[in-house]
C-alpha cells in the first residue's frame, strides 16, 4: 500500500490516529464514517503496509527531568556508504540522541539530544560523539524553548 492507493478513508483514519492514537477502534469508526469491522481491517492494513509504524506517548520532556534539548551537527572524516552506516549504527546506541538526520551539505548529521542538565549534554559531547571512530567535527546548539511541537505529516 502506498500513499496513491489510500482513499479518502485511509486519509481520515490516519489523521484521527496521528492526532489521538489511544482512541478505540468504535470511535475511530465513527469518526470517519463506517462500521468498526471495516475500520480495524483498514488500521491493521495500514500497519501492515508499514504506513502507520507505532504509538506512542508524547512525553514533556521537562516535567520529567530532561530540561536541556540541544542538537548536534556532526561532519565526518569519510562519507563513504559504510562509514556513515557505522555512524547511524552507533547513533542508535545512544539514548541521549532522539532524533538523527542525515544532511546534505557542509552537515553530514543532526542529532536532537534530550538531556537532564548541561553537564550531560557536555559529557555526551566530549566522551562519546567526539571520541566516535570517523567524526571529524561536532558544533552544538542548545534550544531556547519549542514554538512548535506536530509529529506526524501535515493530514
Amino acid at each position: 500500500m502506498v500513499s496513491d492507493a489510500l482513499d479518502q478513508t485511509d486519509w481520515k483514519i490516519l489523521r484521527e490516529l496521528q492526532a489521538d492514537g489511544r482512541i478505540t477502534n468504535v470511535a475511530l469508526a465513527e469518526r470517519v464514517g463506517i462500521s468498526a469491522p471495516p475500520c480495524l481491517r483498514r488500521v491493521r492494513a495500514l500497519e501492515a503496509a508499514g504506513i502507520i509504524g507505532g504509538y506512542c506517548a508524547l512525553i514533556d520532556e521537562k516535567r520529567v527531568g530532561f530540561d536541556v534539548t540541544a542538537f548536534a551537527m556532526v561532519g565526518l572524516h569519510s562519507q563513504a556508504e559504510a562509514d556513515l552506516v557505522a555512524f547511524e549504527e552507533r547513533v542508535r546506541s545512544w539514548p541521549i540522541v532522539r532524533e538523527c538526520y542525515m544532511l546534505s551539505g557542509e552537515i553530514d548529521f543532526i542529532l536532537k539530544c534530550v538531556t537532564p542538565d548541561l553537564a550531560a549534554f557536555q559529557d555526551f559531547i566530549i566522551n562519546e560523539l567526539t571520541a566516535a571512530p570517523n567524526v571529524d567535527s561536532v558544533k552544538t546548539s542548545l534550544s531556547i524553548r519549542r514554538s512548535k511541537r506536530e509529529p506526524g505529516v501535515p493530514i
